[in-house]
């Protein structure tokens, strides 16, 4: 796959995680999609990756900015760095109590590609920044 069609399909993935369009996320995934936890372990298959999306939208409401989308030559691998706004919005188990709290902080993500979809993907974050500020806030 070329490098720019890399970069579309992770222009759309991103695309559909800024309104919270799972099905649109998911359609840019691969069957057997490995999904690297920000903890740590890998989690395998588009159905695990569906039901985190709506783990994930239960307890947070995210969107990013000031994305930058880099490539590796022949379009097989790819990064996103970004700016992660997100509204805590129902309590997760070992964070503190939602009610609503906003956060911001840098993050990224990288993808592996193949045969036109996401095979692999990581998003980086540092968790316990994300907490500091839901508890400051």
């Amino acid at each position: 796959m070329s490098e720019t069609r890399t970069r579309q399909l992770i222009e759309r993935y991103l695309d559909a995680f800024n309104r919270s369009d799972h099905e649109a996320m998911l359609a840019c995934l691969s069957e057997d999609v490995a999904r690297d936890k920000s903890g740590g372990g890998r989690e395998i298959g588009k159905e695990k990756f569906r039901w985190f999306l709506g783990l994930s939208a239960r307890h947070f409401r995210e969107e990013l900015s000031d994305v930058a989308i880099m490539t590796a030559p022949g379009g097989v691998r790819a990064a996103a760095e970004f700016t992660l706004h997100g509204t805590y919005r129902s309590t997760l188990e070992g964070l503190p109590e939602a009610r609503g709290q906003r956060y911001s902080l840098p993050a990224g993500m990288f993808f592996e590609v193949d045969d036109g979809l996401i095979s692999r993907l990581t998003f980086h974050l540092d968790r316990a920044a994300r907490e500091a500020q839901i508890e400051s806030a």
